[in-house]
């Protein structure tokens, strides 16, 4: 049973209040993350700090004031309602500028992630349509110069560009935010899939009450935290949650600039009084292997840390109750869907971890897996998981933009299930433990072995800083368990070290699931938002079989 099943009518209440807080045909999406508490002229929106130097914090009242005259300038290039304009922006207060300003003018707006290279960008910006991108001079090249859109640059710029900070003095500021329907789009983004082209991602206007909702139960963000969500804007996780998520309760956000250092985590964490944490495992592994920082980890006075965009394997959990003394509570969400599945950090929904598990359904969704045929499983039964859209009031996304076959893939034909294309188990008690995608899932000798586990069994040795698993044909067996490992500073790649992790998997996860290759590396490939590409590695032993 659920932490809040004996409450449900309570819990009911409460998303309904969030629902309609965020319906109907007035939504004014400028006003809700920004204008409502600018009359607290101190309250403080964006603490910014980069590599070269530059601090600054960004009132809400500030913003406010920018974000008028930047929409001003985003009228007088032609934008109108429902219209798409891209950034292609590092973390700056020049990015929070923008897209406050593309939502006061009730636009939609396109993030653009700052690795992305040309042919990407390209596709991004035609397939929306955006009528403007902003930029600056370092990622310029990259829009290039062929398409539809007007470019804005921030910083010096020529040609038929457009000088974001002349623009910002001339424009004609809209005082007044535009509003839109719940229904209408406030955001288009692409998701980074593995195959084919991105796909786009509408979210609506009203989806702000699945971002309130996990922001409460998932994270418990508090009045008197301090909350960093580490991951970039221009990915999911980072802007429903690193900035919209707090605006709508009126918390500042923190926004660092420079590439991931443990040593600066730590230093920032302390500098700016951090209780409530948001990373994904990447940088909890990172912060892990930097052995020399753990002794001065120790109270940093944090009191909540979440992770989210890959499973957390349990060692991670473990050693940051030893050096951190909390809990690293694991979450489960997509770019379509937000958050669905956690360990809440909500004292209400806040059930003990359970090793490997990524918690239990958030309110407003219920997850369910299924056979090929859409057939609901019962507990232990590993199957498709999915949510069921018709009793799931908080289920927002309905299909990729301009893609119905794409679409079709993720709905069953009833369309009352949407399928996240991940293969997972689920216990009598409701919580869920994620197998793998399901083109991740190895077949050997009639079993069926999860990646997540066996990369689990491998980090938690204390010679593996990380580790992805995937498998290789093989005659015999159909498939064999491969393993991809970079080892910790003070460990050398070697056939002894190899043999050892074998028996290590053996003895502690099964005979049958142990490596039977295992290939060092000094880091495993990734995309921008830190996943680790195993259909890279998959071919790789494809073509070496």
């Amino acid at each position: 049973m659920t932490q809040h099943a004996g409450d449900a009518a309570r819990i009911d209440a409460r998303l309904q209040e969030l629902v309609s807080a965020y319906s109907g045909d007035s939504v004014a999406v400028a006003d809700l993350l920004c204008d409502r508490f600018a009359d607290d002229g101190e309250k403080v929106a964006l603490f910014y700090e980069d590599d070269e130097g530059r601090e600054e914090e960004l009132t809400f009242a500030r913003l406010r004031e920018l974000s008028a005259s930047f929409a001003g300038a985003l009228r007088e290039l032609g934008v109108d309602e429902g219209d798409r304009v891209a950034t292609l922006l590092p973390k700056s207060p020049e990015l929070m500028v923008a897209f406050l300003g593309i939502w006061r003018l009730g636009a939609v707006y396109v993030p653009l992630f700052t690795a992305l290279g040309s042919e990407a960008v390209g596709y991004r910006l035609d397939d929306s349509g955006a009528k403007v991108v902003i930029t600056n001079q370092t990622y310029r090249d990259q829009v290039g110069e062929d398409g539809d859109a007007r470019v804005v640059v921030v910083g010096e710029a020529s040609g038929e560009d457009v000088s974001f900070e002349e623009a910002l003095r001339s424009a004609d500021p809209v005082e007044e935010p535009v509003s839109v329907s719940g229904e209408d789009p406030m955001i288009q983004l692409y998701t980074s899939g593995t195959e084919g082209n991105p796909k786009g991602v509408e979210v609506p206007a009203w989806t702000l009450a699945a971002f309130e909702a996990y922001m409460r139960f998932g994270l418990d963000l508090r009045e008197d935290d301090f909350y960093w969500n580490v991951a970039d804007p221009g990915w999911a996780y980072g802007l429903y949650y690193g900035v919209i998520g707090p605006f709508l309760l009126g918390k500042s956000t923190l926004w660092v600039n420079a590439p991931f250092d443990p040593e600066d985590v730590y230093r920032t964490i302390e500098k700016y009084g951090v209780t409530n944490l948001a990373a994904a495992p990447t940088a909890y592994r990172a912060l892990r292997a930097a052995v020399d920082q753990q002794t001065g980890a120790e109270g940093l006075g944090l009191r909540a840390a979440s992770s989210a965009g890959e499973p957390l394997n349990p060692g991670v959990i473990e050693w940051a109750e030893q050096t951190l003394g909390i809990e690293i509570r694991d979450h489960y969400g997509q770019t379509e869907l937000g958050m669905v599945i956690n360990n809440h950090q909500h004292p209400d929904f806040a059930l003990p971890l359970r090793p490997g598990s990524m918690g239990q359904a958030m309110p407003g969704f219920r997850a369910v897996l299924v056979d090929e045929n859409a057939n609901e499983l019962g507990p232990g039964e590993e199957g498709r998981l999915a949510i069921d859209t018709g009793n799931s009031p908080l289920h927002w996304f309905s299909g990729y933009y301009r893609d119905p076959e794409r679409t079709s893939e993720r709905f069953s034909e009833d369309k009352r299930y949407y399928f996240t294309g991940d293969s997972a188990t689920c216990d009598e008690d409701g919580y869920f433990f994620f197998s793998g995608r399901r083109d991740d899932i190895i077949l050997s000798a009639g079993y069926r072995i999860g990646p997540f586990e066996v990369e689990s069994a491998l980090t938690e040795h204390p010679a593996v800083a990380e580790a992805a698993v995937v498998g290789k044909p093989d005659e015999l067996r159909g498939e064999v368990v491969v393993a991809f490992v970079v080892p910790t500073g003070e460990h050398q790649p070697s056939e002894e070290l190899a043999e050892e992790l074998q028996e290590h998997v053996k003895s502690n996860l099964a005979a049958h699931a142990y490596p039977r290759e295992i290939h060092f590396r000094e880091e495993l490939p990734k995309t921008p938002s830190g996943k680790i590409q195993r259909f890279l590695l998959r071919s790789e032993v494809e073509q070496d079989d």
